[in-house]
């Protein structure tokens, strides 16, 4: 199996109407690097947190179909927001080299209580590219609940995507997390962050023994990733540098966490999911 070239493009955005700045810069990336075969893009790159519906991935899907087939790409241009049946969700789509919608990936967990209005996804998204590998995205805040990358990874998931749209101080504790999961799951982990006014960039690639690829600046940069998938085979047949093989471990010793033991009455006295208050002591 050869490996699998990824570019991952952290741009600096404004808070709306970068369609055609992705456009362009997708453009160039294959111009200058033609043997890449994935580009993946931000959390809400194109039109920003707004939930207008000229901003969804309705309006702009045929477009991105358009370009996928025209440089013969796998083309994951970030999330939109996605307006169907009375409901908004936070979606990415899965283009192929063909043009084709693959899947579309929901958010599980909106931002709340800032990213309101928002309906949650309930299922885990994974996608086969032929010839290569497993792929498996989650969006942003799901990168908070390992439950989410462990769905992924119990499913095959050798490379797990995530766009991310990050602008505040707790971006060096994503930046933690993103190589944990990596070690944790035994994959490559993705982070693509958005930069300029949308967010802080500091975008950040992670192999399957939790090395570091490559960690990104605040401004625009081209994060070249050449996927080995007999590598994430070895180390999760053999463990990680020869050591841990949590996958394994996991599949036969799940039901301690997968039986309902919370604490009800401890959750609910954390109280409402509310932002916080200058008022409030909590």
């Amino acid at each position: 199996m050869k490996p699998f070239s990824i570019a991952a493009v952290q741009l600096s955005l404004e808070y709306t109407n970068n369609f055609n700045l992705l456009e362009r810069k997708t453009r160039e990336v294959v111009a200058r690097f033609p043997w890449v075969q994935m580009v993946v893009l931000s959390e809400l790159a194109a039109g920003g947190t707004s939930q207008n519906v000229e901003h969804s991935l309705e309006e702009y899907l045929p477009k991105l179909k358009e370009i996928s087939n025209e440089l013969k790409i796998w083309y994951v241009p970030g999330s939109f927001y996605d307006h169907k049946d009375g409901r908004i969700t936070n979606a990415a789509p899965v283009i192929s080299p063909e043009g084709k919608l693959i899947t579309t990936c929901t958010k599980i967990y909106p931002f709340l209580p800032y990213e309101k209005g928002v309906s949650p996804g309930n299922e885990a998204c994974i996608f086969d590219v032929p010839g290569a590998g497993r792929f498996g995205m989650h969006i942003c805040y799901d990168l908070w609940f390992p439950e989410s990358s462990r769905a992924l990874a119990m499913n095959g998931a050798e490379v797990i995507l995530h766009p991310s749209l990050t602008d505040t101080c707790d971006r060096d504790v994503e930046k933690a997390m993103a190589r944990a999961t990596a070690a944790q799951q035994q994959c490559y982990y993705i982070d693509v962050n958005a930069g300029g006014n949308q967010g802080c960039g500091l975008s950040i690639c992670v192999g399957p023994d939790g090395e570091i690829l490559h960690e990104a600046n605040i401004g625009d940069e081209i994060i070249l990733v050449e996927v080995d998938f007999e590598k994430v085979k070895r180390c999760r047949q053999r463990g990680l540098k020869g050591l841990g093989q949590p996958l394994k471990s996991f599949r036969d010793n799940p039901s301690p966490f997968l039986s309902n033991t919370q604490n009800q009455d401890y959750l609910d006295s954390l109280g409402n999911l509310d932002i916080p208050s200058k008022n409030k002591s909590i």
